[in-house]
């Protein structure tokens, strides 16, 4: 652990350049970030030493809605982070001071799930903590100052940047940084699903804990295949627009979709779509239509069909095929719209998240624009070519407020130890 004498000296210095231009892809602001962040963990812990983590967030590319149903996506990390100053300790409580919310400890000594800590951010580190010693992992107390610029409610998982910024620290500070990336996510997927009492699939966990552009396929979830490919289309910038709408009571909306799949699955005597062979379900389908809706038989060909486009989208990235992998995005974002229909509730005549789309069709530059993440009501995720990204945001601006406008880069590294 490191004694900081000069957080100065340190953020002055050519290395921490370096270092941050690599996490974000630029090195402005991040000095007063860091600097803040060390001298507020000094004032109001009264300690010096230590080492900062940073935890990103993470977009997801192609794969909408299909890892639940043990399908293929391909998803990213991004140059947003959950960052934190950590302080070991040796009483075994983990105290955490998060900017923006109410300081909390938590005693490691006592991992037992409390039905009324659900919802609370002392469930997930609690939840992971259970998940490292039930699995061979070492724990121990920490203290943490963090700080956050993953935007809150916008697709981009910031509670998945948490869940990871906490499996890290407990895999540097216990166990000498040999915790597996997939068994820090599963460690943070078992927390938000058991203790926090949120469902979720392993996507955004998985994501965060790899860091660049991976292809993750989830027959096994147990033990996923993870190809990581390298992203070669420096011609566009990422930009994130997060519309709005109400996102009140879309709890049922989202179940749905698993479960009309679910249903359309259970057909075959099967469990989830992967295991249903393509074909078969489709010459079923003058039958099925008798037995389920409509909407489910679309909703189980977009899975099919999402599945595919990620490994087509694959390999136009190692092909260094832009043409043909901005493309294969905007198949999927339409797939989205009319089959999966998640782009907006039935009864939503405000429609945020197609305005979004359409706004961005009508852009020059925008070469792929699609729902981003669960839908309904939120983000839309865009492809633009660099010379024309001003112009889009200010247009995005202008319609859903430049709060709500995020350019982003991808990130190399997933959830690490800050080292200068």
């Amino acid at each position: 652990m490191q004694k900081i004498t000069s957080i100065d000296e340190i953020t002055c210095s050519s290395e921490f350049e370096k270092t941050v231009t690599n996490l974000y892809g630029s090195a402005e602001g991040q000095t007063e970030r860091y600097k803040n962040l060390y001298l507020a963990h000094v004032e109001n812990f009264n300690l010096a030493e230590g080492e900062f983590f940073s935890s990103p967030g993470r977009i997801e590319v192609i794969g909408n809605h299909t890892d639940h149903n043990h399908g293929k996506v391909l998803t990213a990390a991004i140059s947003v982070d959950t960052l934190a100053f950590v302080t070991k300790t040796d009483d075994n409580i983990v105290r955490i001071n998060s900017e923006g919310y109410a300081p909390f400890e938590q005693s490691l000594d006592d991992l037992s799930f409390v039905e009324s800590e659900a919802g609370d951010s002392k469930a997930l580190v609690k939840g992971i903590a259970k998940y490292f010693v039930d699995n061979g992992c070492n724990v121990g107390g920490f203290t943490a100052s963090v700080t956050s610029c993953v935007p809150a409610a916008a697709g981009v998982s910031s509670s998945a940047s948490f869940e990871l910024l906490i499996a890290e620290i407990f895999n540097v500070l216990y166990n000498d940084g040999a915790v597996p990336k997939m068994k820090k996510a599963q460690a943070s997927q078992y927390a938000e699903n058991v203790y926090f009492l949120k469902p979720c699939g392993l996507m955004d966990q998985s994501a965060i804990s790899l860091g660049g552009v991976s292809m993750i396929d989830f027959e096994n979830v147990e033990n996923p295949f993870v190809l990581g490919v390298q992203y070669p289309f420096t011609d566009t910038d990422i930009v994130i627009t997060n519309t709005g709408g109400n996102h009140a009571d879309l709890t049922s909306d989202y179940a749905a979709i698993r479960a009309e799949m679910e249903e359309v699955s259970e057909k075959f005597s099967e469990k989830y779509l992967r295991l249903v062979d393509y074909q078969k379900f489709l010459d079923a389908i003058p039958a099925l239509q008798n037995e389920v809706s409509g909407r489910a038989i679309m909703r189980a060909i977009h899975f099919f069909d999402e599945n595919l486009r990620v490994d087509k989208a694959v390999s136009a990235i190692n092909m260094k095929n832009a043409d043909a992998f901005y493309k294969i995005v905007g198949e999927s974002g339409d797939s989205s719209f009319k089959l999966l229909q998640n782009c907006y509730v039935p009864a939503d005549t405000v429609q945020r998240i197609p305005l979004g789309i359409v706004l961005s069709q009508h852009v020059t530059g925008v070469k792929a624009v699609r729902v981003h993440g669960g839908g309904f009501a939120g983000t839309i995720i865009a492809f633009v070519e660099k010379a024309e990204t001003h112009e889009y945001v200010e247009h995005m601006s202008e319609v859903f407020g430049a709060d709500h406008v995020y350019k982003l880069s991808i990130r190399q590294e997933g959830a690490c130890r800050v080292e200068f």
